[in-house]
């Protein structure tokens, strides 16, 4: 591991620790957010806390902490590889075990979409930002819906982008995710009310008999 990958491993983490939207929370809205909604310190309970347009401020800095630091690395510095891979995760390990909430940090969703932004540009927050609504449309819990789009994602990376790199800032990503959502996803993945009402009156109706 050189000495730069180092480096902007380390700042990338520190970047990614930078908690905006408790921070912000307790600034702009006088509310500790960790005790709103599932007590996730990050952009959906500034939402919760009735903060509309300190939320999309608060989302846009934590996908900025992700996006500046690894663009930076990939573009001017050069780097590449495993080591792009491991820039690439530490912006989203910094806001998942942030040092400045005694490393009970986020859970990193925000902070991703901005490492993929560095990556991709458009194309892989574009895709999933559609793919997640669409799993959000079909079930009722948020954990299995942000693991069921990453896989979704690493399939179509698989299939379209023979890229090593962003197969290991995926796995990674995916790796990180998951734990940081293991409480949801310790529940079986529950359809939407309206999947079920329409299955149950397909299954009661005349012609299904």
């Amino acid at each position: 591991m050189t000495a730069q990958v180092i480096l902007w491993a380390g700042i990338g983490f520190f970047c990614g620790s930078l908690m905006f939207s408790y921070w912000l929370g307790k600034l702009a809205l006088g509310r500790d957010i960790r005790t709103i909604g599932d007590g996730n310190p990050g952009t959906t309970n500034v939402f919760r806390a009735g903060g509309k347009w300190v939320g999309i401020l608060a989302f846009a800095l934590d996908a900025l902490k992700g996006a500046i630091p690894v663009s930076i690395a990939k573009y001017l510095v050069g780097i590449d590889g495993v080591g792009l891979v491991i820039v690439s995760l530490a912006p989203i390990l910094g806001h998942a075990f942030s040092p400045f909430l005694r490393f009970q940090g986020g859970k990193a969703a925000a902070v991703s979409l901005g490492v993929w932004m560095a990556l991709t540009l458009w194309e892989i927050p574009f895709l999933s930002g559609i793919t997640l609504a669409m799993w959000y449309s079909v079930t009722s819990n948020s954990g299995w819906a942000i693991c069921f789009t990453s896989v979704t994602m690493m399939i179509y990376l698989l299939l379209f982008d023979q890229n090593p790199v962003l197969y290991g800032v995926m796995a990674g990503n995916i790796a990180i995710l998951a734990y940081k959502y293991r409480a949801d996803l310790r529940q079986p993945p529950a359809l939407r009310p309206w999947i079920t009402r329409r299955l149950w009156s397909s299954n009661s109706s005349p012609s299904a008999r």
